[in-house]
């Protein structure tokens, strides 16, 4: 499977955010000085950065390759590129339990607007042309997923029957398991999971993968067990906060992934999908004028 880390990021700060769970400690307190103050890596040496960090330039360099780069250097200069081009989405800017509500409307906004961006920039069409085609040629897709993950599985199901694929959403991990261990080779589960860690969602996909169904992740972090049981990882962006559990960023990088893998069915099956679209639109036209 692909490495979604293989080459250097495009998005450094994106990456920081999606891998900082699954870095070392010393590696996870550089990573949030660089999520929290970008510029500053960009001003200082790597002996600067070194005092500031508490860890040694040693430990630094690994932490630069360990996100994607050649060294320190390689991750200054992207970072200075990120805060060249956008600087505004760069300044800290979580929510705190004073601001005024204006102040919310606009952290909140600006927070959807850039795990938009930033999972656009990162998603690999090739990546998500391989998922397209398990989907459209699957006998059946199991989506899983809880929570606010959940809401996701189920937007994704219910898109996939729109265009006629038979598709089952999956909120609960026992009747995940139970439709997981009937999937067979040629058969895809799709599974959601911002921390990639979720149990709930995890072990139906591990079990999917030991019956032969083709597994597709789309998860924040490409490092986690989800992404390497995964066959094709699709890398969301958005991070949560102590006042967005289960933020709207990080639901609408994942609906924004399901959306591209609607259209990308939709266009690959088009007369299918055109024909499954005019039955279930004059099917719910009757109900409604009846």
């Amino acid at each position: 499977m692909a490495d979604p880390l293989s080459t250097e990021p495009a998005n450094p700060v994106a990456t920081v955010r999606a891998v900082l769970p699954s870095l070392t400690p010393a590696a996870q307190a550089i990573g949030r000085i660089i999520l929290d103050d970008p510029g500053l890596v960009v001003r200082s040496t790597i002996t600067e950065f070194s005092a500031v960090s508490g860890t040694s330039e040693a430990t630094i360099v690994r932490t630069a390759r360990a996100l994607g780069f050649a060294g320190y250097s390689q991750m200054r200069f992207a970072l200075a590129a990120a805060v060249a081009k956008q600087p505004e989405r760069l300044v800290p800017g979580d929510l705190g339990p004073d601001d005024p509500l204006t102040d919310v409307i606009a952290k909140v906004a600006r927070a959807e607007s850039d795990a938009l961006a930033d999972t656009a920039a990162q998603l690999d069409p090739d990546q998500l042309g391989e998922v397209v085609q398990a989907i459209a040629m699957a006998r059946r897709v199991d989506v899983y997923g809880v929570a606010a993950s959940g809401l996701v599985a189920a937007d994704m199901s219910q898109k996939l029957l729109r265009i006629g694929l038979s598709s089952h959403p999956f909120s609960d991990a026992h009747l995940a398991l139970t439709s997981a261990a009937l999937l067979r080779d040629g058969d895809v589960a799709v599974a959601i999971s911002c921390s990639g860690e979720t149990p709930d969602v995890l072990v139906p996909a591990r079990t999917a993968a030991e019956a032969g169904a083709l597994i597709v992740a789309i998860t924040n972090n490409p490092r986690s067990s989800l992404a390497d049981l995964a066959s094709h990882t699709l890398v969301s962006a958005g991070r949560e906060t102590a006042f967005r559990p289960g933020a709207l960023a990080s639901r609408i990088s994942q609906l924004l992934i399901v959306d591209c893998i609607f259209v990308g069915l939709a266009q690959r099956t088009y007369d299918r999908a055109e024909a499954a679209i005019r039955a279930t639109r004059d099917a719910t036209d009757r109900y409604r004028n009846r």
